[in-house]
């Protein structure tokens, strides 16, 4: 048997005995594999492609369709003792993916397509990848209501990036009450304390202002009242009821614990970034490419 030239990029090969000539089946899917590699992650339009190999835009989107995934979302790796960052993310407003990924290994280990975030969603995946003999020692989270109790018993440490942002979102990232002021002072002190520190600056800066706090207006037209500092109240909580969960890292410095989500946060920009070459995919294609990179 001898090679036989190339045909659309193909090699042929032809038997010395007979004479038939034949291309190997395992190369067509060698080149699909190309040619999706060189779409998703060599960012490269379909009508460029057609150009490389010779072809239309058509037939290279046919090929893409052609490329077999294996629609197991999970990663292959062999079961272990892990940390999990957990976060969800939007395309739109119902369509979405679920990840958990592994800081210290940095791969993504599950993953699944949702149309609204809930608690539930989390217990499943955890539940799968328990399933396949991972051990979940310490988890990640973003600070969504309800998601801890899913990993009740399991340290848990919740995004302090994601803490700050949640307080700049009441306050705003310019406040004019000086309370306020000085309360973003604290947030933005959070990822360079530990839990004794800030909880001093948070009990000093009570102290200092809770009359302020309990201020109350009167509706006129009801005759019912409340609070008027509502947003600054609601900052000082969050901060006041998260704080046994955003130092957790330093609690359990063995685990190898992130103090944020950045290492999902970040890998979710990329994957979007990736997905913006490609605008305009109907959700089928657009998923396949998802658990292209997810798995990568």
């Amino acid at each position: 048997m001898i090679k036989k030239g190339k045909r659309r990029d193909v090699q042929r090969y032809q038997c010395a005995a007979c004479g038939a000539s034949f291309q190997s089946k395992r190369r067509k899917q060698k080149l699909l594999n190309k040619i999706q590699k060189e779409y998703i992650f060599g960012r490269q339009t379909a009508k460029i492609l057609g150009e490389k190999y010779h072809r239309n835009r058509k037939w290279i989107l046919q090929q893409l369709k052609e490329v077999n995934v294996d629609d197991d979302k999970i990663i292959n790796i062999s079961p272990r003792s892990i940390v999990v960052v957990a976060d969800a993310t939007f395309f739109s407003r119902s369509d979405g993916m679920l990840i958990f990924r592994e800081p210290n290994l940095k791969q993504n280990l599950i993953w699944k397509e949702i149309y609204v975030e809930t608690a539930g969603q989390y217990e499943q995946l955890k539940l799968e990848l328990e399933s396949k003999g991972f051990t979940i020692k310490a988890v990640v989270l973003d600070g969504r209501p309800g998601i801890r109790d899913v990993f009740r018993g399991i340290p848990a440490q919740m995004c302090q990036f994601h803490q700050v942002a949640i307080i700049r979102r009441y306050l705003t990232s310019r406040p004019k009450l000086e309370a306020a002021k000085e309360l973003m002072i604290i947030a933005k002190q959070l990822t360079k304390s530990d839990e004794k520190y800030f909880s001093e600056l948070l009990i000093a800066w009570y102290e200092k202002w809770q009359e302020f706090l309990k201020e109350k207006t009167i509706n006129p037209f009801t005759n019912r009242w409340f609070y008027t500092h509502k947003r600054l109240r609601a900052a000082f909580r969050s901060l006041k009821n998260n704080l046994p969960y955003l130092f957790t890292y330093q609690k359990y410095p063995e685990l190898r614990m992130p103090n944020t989500t950045n290492s999902l946060d970040g890998y979710i920009s990329a994957l979007k970034n990736f997905l913006n070459v490609h605008r305009g995919q109907n959700r089928n294609s657009r998923n396949k490419i998802i658990c292209q990179i997810l798995k990568k």
